[in-house]
């Protein structure tokens, strides 16, 4: 089998919901996760999506999961600091991981905010404002909750304090991940500390094989890699296992990845943005398929990234016939 050296096995989940009953959405995707947790898996991610049927505050969302679970890792893939203000997101960030006993793990993306120009004055304008990669610098430096001042101060609390960001979460700005999808985020992550997520997109640079750029990508981020901690790279693949399915389930997943097949047999857009065909069958016929993966053994992190309108039964059974595959449930009650 190919995962043997794998160490955390994780996924990814949508948490989409209806338009007119979201509450009931959200509460599948926090069961997902504790399932995740009874199920064996290492940490459990969420995307953050704006304007859209998702998960549009990842810190809030995953202070609620913190209380519903107890070993599981829970992590942001990704948040867009486009939309954030870095001190504020820190502030939260840390209350999360203080609450989850140090469990959090943060990704985020750089760059302008996708929808800046739907949501006019509602955000501070684009124009005025660095959208650069020194915005996860400065949430990074926030979260190292280093003083704000030389003395205590008199504030709203009793008594005067050091202003600093509080609470300090420890050991959380070692947990800082990007989404990197080109060389030049690779390399900033690198020389940065943060961690690297990468999946099933990426941009084409001086090639349109998909495996080939994502060696890049890796190359990349290891060269420039600066600190003295170990770095990590958490590998994302859409992964359909049908053994668990009944033939009508089975037969929309393959529709789902035949739809999707288009889009991975040229470069498309102005970036030359590349996509991994979707992987669909047996568990055997998935290892096997991953078993020929240049990628999978340069990492020891996967991330099992589950598609968006999909039913919560889907969620469950794709994450039910992996963990059994790969005996996570065993190795967790080892572990315990």
């Amino acid at each position: 089998m190919p995962f043997a050296h794998l160490r955390n096995i994780a996924f990814l989940v949508p948490g989409n919901y209806r338009d007119d009953d979201p509450f009931s959405g959200l509460e599948e995707t926090l069961r997902l996760i504790e399932l995740g947790e009874r199920l064996g898996y290492h940490s459990a991610w969420v995307r953050q999506r704006h304007l859209e049927r998702g998960i549009s505050s990842a810190a809030t969302f995953l202070a609620a999961a913190t209380q519903r679970t107890r070993h599981i890792e829970l992590g942001t893939a990704v948040i867009q600091l486009g939309y954030e203000n870095p001190f504020r997101l820190a502030e939260d960030l840390a209350t999360v991981d203080v609450l989850s006993r140090g469990r959090l793990n943060v990704g985020v993306s750089a760059g302008p905010p996708p929808f800046s120009k739907l949501l006019g004055d509602l955000i501070d304008p684009v124009e005025e404002l660095d959208f650069s990669y020194a915005r996860a610098e400065r949430l990074a430096r926030a979260l190292s909750s280093a003083p704000l001042a030389n003395e205590a101060i008199a504030g709203n609390a009793a008594g005067s304090q050091v202003p600093r960001l509080r609470p300090f979460a420890s050991g959380l700005t070692q947990r800082l991940w990007y989404g990197g999808g080109s060389l030049a985020s690779a390399t900033w992550a690198g020389r940065a500390g943060f961690h690297l997520l990468t999946g099933n997109i990426i941009t084409g640079e001086g090639t349109d094989d998909f495996l080939t750029a994502q060696q890049r990508l890796i190359d990349r981020f290891l060269e420039n890699w600066t600190q003295e901690t170990l770095p990590r790279i958490g590998l994302g693949r859409v992964i359909l296992p049908t053994d668990g399915a009944d033939a009508v389930t089975r037969r929309r997943y393959a529709d789902f990845v035949e739809r999707r097949t288009a889009r991975t047999l040229a470069p498309n857009g102005p970036k030359q943005t590349l996509f991994l065909p979707d992987i669909i069958g047996s568990i055997e016929e998935i290892a096997e398929i991953l078993s020929q993966d240049p990628v999978l053994p340069r990492v020891s992190e996967l991330r099992l990234e589950l598609p968006y309108e999909f039913e919560v039964e889907d969620y469950q059974q794709i994450l039910t016939d992996f963990a059994s595959a790969l005996q996570l449930g065993q190795d967790a009650q080892k572990a315990r």
